[in-house]
C-alpha cells in the first residue's frame, strides 16, 4: 500500500491540479523565450542580459523553476509508486529525486538573484 506521504499535494485531485498549472506556466515561458528569439535574430549579450536583470524576468523565471520542480517530482513520484513496488528502493528513488530537484531549484536561484 503506498501512502501520499511523499506526494506533493494533499490529494491526487491537487496533484493533478498542480501538474496543469505548471504545464501553463511552463508553455507560456517556451512561447515567450521563443518569441524573444525570432523577434530579436541579432540578439547580442547585451540584449539577453538586459532581459534577465528585468525583475519581471527574473520572478517568471523563478516561477518556471518552481515550476519544473513541483512538475517533474509530481510526475516522478507517480512513476516511482506505480513501478517501484520495492518500499527501500522506491524511498531510495525518490529521496534521490527529491534532493537532486532541491539542488537544483538552490542552484537556480543563486544563478537568477546571483545569492
Amino acid at each position: 500500500m503506498v501512502t501520499q506521504i511523499t506526494s506533493f499535494g494533499r490529494s491526487g485531485l491537487y496533484d493533478w491540479m498542480m501538474q496543469r498549472v505548471s504545464a501553463v506556466v511552463l508553455s507560456l515561458y517556451t512561447v515567450f523565450i521563443i518569441g524573444y528569439l525570432l523577434v530579436n535574430p541579432e540578439l547580442t549579450y547585451e540584449q539577453w542580459s538586459a532581459l534577465f536583470e528585468a525583475t519581471w524576468m527574473r520572478v517568471f523565471s523563478l516561477m518556471v523553476l518552481l515550476s519544473i520542480g513541483m512538475h517533474s517530482w509530481i510526475g516522478l513520484w507517480s512513476i516511482s509508486t506505480d513501478y517501484i513496488k520495492a518500499t527501500g528502493a522506491r524511498f531510495f528513488f525518490q529521496s534521490l529525486c527529491g534532493f537532486v530537484m532541491f539542488v537544483y531549484v538552490v542552484w537556480g536561484v543563486q544563478v537568477l538573484w546571483g545569492l
